[in-house]
């Protein structure tokens, strides 16, 4: 039994003081927070609920055509939503993907980007070495299973992958994270709002003590985008390797341009912009493109037991392009 004090913030000013006190883990939708402090992931001796703070859970348009999300939005609601279903359906697929309908039903956007690695080292129920748990004490990884590991940004600290599906769309997309500090919030890309191990293993995201998602805003439509997600199983599964892509065509179908993410090979959603770059101009189905997304994957460093996700990764950023651009793949 873990001795836990629980409130409950009725504002969002009660919410910032809350999340400013280190001891205090805030509670959303509920989802992973448990298994956080059953596993001592999460040392908090206080829960703050906010799941209740009125103004974060809407869906509003932006100036412009953008979208802004609030960051208590179930995610069910966020892929029902018709203005996501019909200007970003690359969103709406990759929520479809994500755990299970009834997990859906609870699990908020905002704190769905702040999942923790699935790494089985970090989640291990008895003590062994990591570094994100106990700092310094080392990479069990690194010997041994890394199947499931980075291809990029990783570091001899940490090999471990972020395994957010929406956060992989939300690149693709240029999404941005609203934050709200009590003296102010700033707006991050979500291409920079999750921290590689080169910049340091003690936290996941850039966020600060007491700095809380209020949002998640899209730009201009991108009715042209895909999700792909490979896993060992359909029904209910973590990402091997997925893939997100945006495009915009030209009226004879030649692309304009491309947005193209993957998930779970590194500690954020990894842009592919040399594929970006090369595939300009050309026709979905053209051969070139796979050689562009190849090109940009050659600058992928797999540990040893991850490098048969190279293929899966160039198969799943292949699939998305094409379905994003309607062609059968």
């Amino acid at each position: 039994m873990i001795p836990l004090t629980y409130a409950r913030a009725t504002t969002l000013d009660e919410a910032l003081d809350a999340a400013h006190d280190p001891g205090t883990a805030v509670l959303a939708g509920g989802t992973e927070l448990l298994n956080w402090l059953r596993l001592g992931i999460t040392d908090a001796d206080r829960v703050v609920d906010i799941s209740r703070v009125p103004g974060l859970d809407r869906i509003e348009p932006l100036p412009g055509g953008g979208l802004r999300i609030g960051t208590l939005v179930r995610l069910n609601d966020v892929a029902a939503h018709p203005s996501v279903a019909r200007d970003w359906p690359v969103l709406r697929m990759a929520i479809h993907k994500s755990a299970s309908a009834q997990l859906r039903n609870l699990a908020t956007i905002g704190a769905n980007l702040l999942q923790k690695t699935r790494c089985a080292y970090f989640r291990s129920e008895e003590p062994v070495p990591c570094n994100r748990r106990v700092p310094g004490s080392g990479c069990a990884a690194r010997e041994g299973h890394d199947d499931r590991h980075a291809l990029f940004g990783w570091t001899d600290d940490c090999i471990a992958t972020q395994p957010s599906d929406p956060a992989v769309a939300l690149a693709a997309l240029d999404a941005h994270v609203v934050t709200r500090t009590a003296t102010g919030g700033r707006r991050i890309a979500v291409t920079e709002f999750h921290v590689l191990p080169a910049d340091g293993v003690d936290r996941d995201t850039v966020l600060e003590p007491g700095e809380l998602v209020e949002a998640i805003e899209l730009d201009a439509p991108a009715p042209c985008s895909a999700y792909v997600k490979v896993r060992e199983r359909e029904s209910y599964e973590y990402a091997i390797v997925s893939a997100a892509v945006a495009l915009r065509l030209r009226d004879d179908g030649v692309i304009d341009s491309a947005r193209i993410a993957l998930g779970s090979v590194a500690m954020r959603p990894w842009r592919l912009a040399e594929a970006e770059r090369r595939v300009v101009g050309l026709a979905p189905d053209d051969d070139a493109v796979t050689s562009a997304i190849e090109a940009a994957l050659a600058q992928a460093r797999p540990v040893a037991g991850s490098a048969y996700k190279l293929a899966i990764a160039r198969g799943a950023a292949r699939r998305a392009l094409m379905t994003a651009a309607g062609v059968r793949p």
